[in-house]
């Protein structure tokens, strides 16, 4: 239990100052130094050693250090630990104001109480008012059984709170230990989400409810580890090896992105022989259009040297998302990766997709797509879990954004996939392609065997024929002149030359202003 020293009649101003030292050094210790050996022991940070390892040295401001829970049930008016079990305030990363709250496991099991709710509820309001990232750092048990409803009230405070923030302050949750039950959504609606492997799980329901319910056996790693949430449910953006780790991600996030809606991103310094031929580019490419490539080497190529900092990299690898510097600028990329599934779109790569691009759009992050996709992925698998609507998020998401937008097709863009993946026909302001790019309805096989079927079976070598005709449809139709001459690619490039033309084209986008209609809000398709 904690001393909670009471306050006394002191006489003299140094009497004064020692009770609030003592007050002070009371807050620090948290759950009491036992507890701090055993939070150590488990392989985990401390509240307040995590925020020193966040904030730039010495800028950590607390807020509400003294605050006390004030529930009397079950024995707990008995047990008071200064802070209620989360450290609050705001300091800087980067020389930049960042608003934080991190959970005390040592205090309740880092339980949510009424107070500790307010406590995170106030910053989240500063944040809002000075246009500032907040930034949770979760490690709890969930809501204090003890308090009630009180508790669950306080949940509730502070997803109200997530949703007003969302599109206006970036917001980013790390998972540090337990988060289970209501407290992972929370995490849920803001913008990214970081876990720790082997020492961090959410889920809604643990593993006893599970097998009272279902009768499975599983493991807290099993359901709800940063390995299962960053590989099969994408609950999770990043999956860390350790703290130090996770928490120097969010700072290396944080440098990409703007403070809040209506400011942009840093702009760092480059070197500007950075803007030489990209020669390496050239040989990026297949002969046989049927060969896999990994579209990271292309990103590699184009952006500024070790810029690209991967997002989801674990989760629906048939699609590429990230942040990265092109001219010392912030740009959001999302591309299709030839190197999983062909780079087919299906329901996770779409929906992965969308919500990076609608982040980027938030924030006035620009986006640059690279495009090599040959449709959307076939089966009763997609079709009965509604790849329809799925697919058409990130339609969505592409058509409403009004950030600077630009494609480069490398090579193919069939069918419906084409339109979705950012094209003229939905507001891209610049489109490339380069000489590999084949834009078509579909491949030529399956073309020339849907358009020459009779032709085909009337021949007499009707495997010669299909050649002649796949070759014909190639020819006339796969590839990106004809895309040209309509002015759909307002550039074939040679990939040498990408990056140049990027820089360029980024920079005369700089201030566009695009509005959409006036709307409350529109109905995405979820």
């Amino acid at each position: 239990m904690a001393k909670n020293t009471p306050l006394k009649k002191h006489k003299t101003k140094a009497e004064k100052i020692e009770w609030l030292e003592q007050k002070n050094a009371e807050a620090l210790l948290g759950g009491g130094q036992k507890r701090i050996d055993s939070q150590h022991k488990r392989g985990k940070l401390t509240a307040r050693e995590r925020l020193e390892l966040l904030l730039d040295e010495g800028s950590f401001e607390e807020i509400g250090k003294f605050v006390e829970h004030r529930a009397t049930d079950f024995g707990l008016e008995k047990e008071i630990y200064l802070g209620d079990g989360v450290v609050t305030g705001y300091g800087t990363v980067h020389g930049r104001l960042v608003y934080v709250y991190s959970q005390d496991f040592t205090v309740f099991g880092g339980s949510l109480s009424e107070t500790h709710a307010e406590k995170i509820v106030k910053i989240m309001d500063l944040a809002m008012k000075n246009g500032a990232p907040v930034i949770g750092l979760n490690d709890s048990g969930g809501a204090r059984i003890q308090e009630g409803v009180v508790s669950l009230g306080g949940y509730a405070d502070i997803f109200y709170r997530n949703t007003l923030a969302s599109g206006v302050v970036p917001q980013i949750s790390a998972i540090m230990g337990p988060c289970a039950g209501g407290a992972v959504y929370s995490p849920a609606i803001t913008d990214f989400i970081f876990m720790v492997e082997n020492t961090s799980y959410m889920f809604v329901t643990g593993p006893n409810v599970v097998k009272t319910v279902t009768q499975e056996e599983v493991t807290s790693e099993e359901l709800g580890g940063a390995s299962t949430h960053s590989t099969k449910s994408g609950v999770t953006h990043f999956a860390s090896a350790n703290e130090v780790q996770c928490i120097n991600e969010i700072k290396q996030l944080l440098s990409y992105i703007p403070q809040n809606c209506e400011d942009t991103a840093p702009v760092y310094e480059y070197d500007l022989n950075e803007d030489a031929v990209r020669t390496v580019l050239n040989d990026i490419i297949p002969e046989n259009p049927n060969q896999p490539y990994d579209m990271r080497e292309v990103i590699e190529g184009l952006v500024d040297e070790d810029s690209f900092f991967e997002v989801h990299k674990n989760y629906a690898e048939n699609i590429v998302v990230g942040f990265a510097r092109i001219g010392g600028r912030s740009i959001g990329i999302v591309g299709n990766q030839p190197a999983s599934m062909a780079g087919v779109l299906d329901i996770d790569a779409s929906v992965k997709g969308a919500r990076f691009v609608r982040f980027c759009d938030c924030f006035n992050v620009p986006l640059l797509v690279l495009e090599d996709v040959p449709g959307f992925l076939p089966g009763t698998d997609q079709e009965w879990n509604a790849i329809i609507t799925n697919g058409a998020k990130l339609l969505y998401a592409f058509s409403e954004a009004t950030v600077p937008r630009i494609t480069v097709i490398t090579r193919k863009a069939y069918g419906g996939a084409y339109d979705v993946m950012n094209s003229k026909h939905i507001g891209a302001d610049m489109n490339y392609a380069w000489p590999s790019a084949e834009i078509a309805v579909m491949g030529a096989k399956g073309a020339a065997e849907i358009i020459f079927k009779r032709e085909i079976a009337a021949a007499d070598d009707p495997e010669a024929k299909l050649e002649e005709k796949v070759d014909e449809y190639t020819e006339k139709f796969a590839n990106p002149y004809r895309a040209a001459r309509r002015g759909y690619v307002d550039e074939v490039i040679l990939p040498q030359d990408t990056r140049k033309k990027l820089i360029r084209a980024f920079t005369m986008l700089e201030n566009k202003v695009a509005t959409l209609p006036k709307k409350k809000h529109g109905n995405i398709p979820l």
